[in-house]
């Protein structure tokens, strides 16, 4: 049996009347940037998040640029972040000539280490970006502490998160001063292209990103700031306001898809043995909260690379998040980090493994899945 790490076919055949008919909709409208599917997105996804306002962007990479440059960071500043993400995490940081300046991961949640971040502070800190990897959030408390006492701004990298909730119910991206967004199609919440957006309860940190994604312009041809094209397409905010209203069943059915998979997995050899660990915490069906929303279902196991290699052989989609951190990149060589570094996060990329998730996963697929890394640790 055939187990995709995504089926996109799956999951849009159910709406396809709904989105062609708001693809049609804007069609009609012949209103293709900044239309009022744009504005109707920003203030759910506002609200959905626990915040004031969106700000749709073209990207999650550039929600959290835009997020950079409305807080000022720029040339000679540091930014505080994880070494273990999705390259934009730092990327943008360098592309505004600023400095990352990396922390390590928990070993459990693969989240930045809080305990690790006032260690690294300095006088040139601007900010801290903590990741909300895989659908778990970060530490965020202690996190908050940190950013309170050397007055630093936080930007939460929520691209795989939307929905995801802390342990006191507060929502990720409601914590810190800019929460960003990705709607790739790969995420819980995706369009049909690129597509993101920051969201904030500060009225002018989202006065100053809305004029940034239009060139910094405001009146139009009139510039204060220079900013650059960032502008969500009204044809992916259209379909985002379809997709949104099934986000959290489709939430739910992930969930249900991570306690069937550790059911499976616990009474395994592998497990016990110790060449499978899960992950840690699995949510429990008596649960009401969302904190964790598995936008990937990750493993720590022995033997990775062969085991990627034996789930392919027998077409099943597997997935390395990720397999290089940041600190060994050698586009961040001049940053003059080496190898052992951050241990955490130099093993996590040598050992994890993400697996199929998705809302439409069968049983039947999930149980092709276990059975087949069972067989090869067998």
């Amino acid at each position: 049996m055939s187990v995709p790490l995504l089926d996109l076919k799956a999951h849009h055949e159910p709406l396809h009347k709904e989105i062609m008919a708001a693809v049609e909709r804007t069609f009609q409208s012949q209103a293709f940037i900044l239309g009022s599917e744009v504005g109707k997105l920003e203030e759910r996804i506002a609200a959905y998040c626990q915040t004031k306002y969106g700000i749709g962007v073209t990207s999650g990479t550039d929600a959290i640029l835009i997020a950079l440059m409305a807080l000022g960071i720029g040339p000679g500043d540091e930014v505080i972040t994880t070494p273990y993400s999705f390259f934009a995490t730092a990327g943008v940081i360098v592309r505004l000539g600023a400095k990352p300046v990396f922390v390590d991961i928990d070993p459990t949640t693969y989240n930045i280490d809080p305990e690790k971040i006032g260690q690294v502070v300095t006088t040139k800190t601007k900010a801290i970006i903590p990741v909300h990897l895989y659908g778990q959030c970060a530490d965020m408390g202690p996190i908050m502490e940190v950013a309170k006492q050397h007055k630093l701004s936080i930007i939460e990298d929520a691209a795989q998160a939307i929905g995801s909730e802390y342990r006191d119910g507060r929502r990720a991206c409601s914590m810190g001063t800019i929460g960003c967004l990705s709607f790739f199609p790969s995420k819980n919440l995706g369009c049909l292209g690129d597509g993101g957006m920051a969201v904030t309860s500060d009225p002018e940190l989202a006065e100053r990103m809305q004029i940034l994604r239009v060139h910094g312009s405001k009146p139009k041809y009139y510039h204060k700031l220079i900013g650059g094209n960032f502008r969500l397409d009204t044809i992916q905010a259209a379909v985002l306001n379809v997709k949104l209203d099934y986000l959290d069943r489709w939430t739910r059915r992930r969930q249900e898809n991570a306690i069937r998979y550790a059911g499976l997995f616990e009474r395994s050899g592998p497990v016990r043995k110790g060449m499978v660990r899960l992950p840690v915490p699995v949510y429990r069906e008596s649960g009401t909260s969302h904190y964790h929303i598995y936008n990937q279902f990750v493993l720590r196991v022995g033997r990775r690379d062969a085991l990627v290699a034996y789930l392919k052989q027998h077409d099943i989609g597997a997935e390395i998040y990720y397999p290089v951190p940041f600190h060994l990149q050698e586009c961040f060589g001049y940053l003059g980090y080496r190898e052992g570094d951050f241990p955490e996060s130099e093993r996590a990329a040598k050992e994890t493994i993400a697996l199929p998730i998705y809302p439409e996963l069968t049983i039947e697929q999930q149980t092709e899945v276990v059975e087949a890394v069972i067989a090869f640790y067998r």
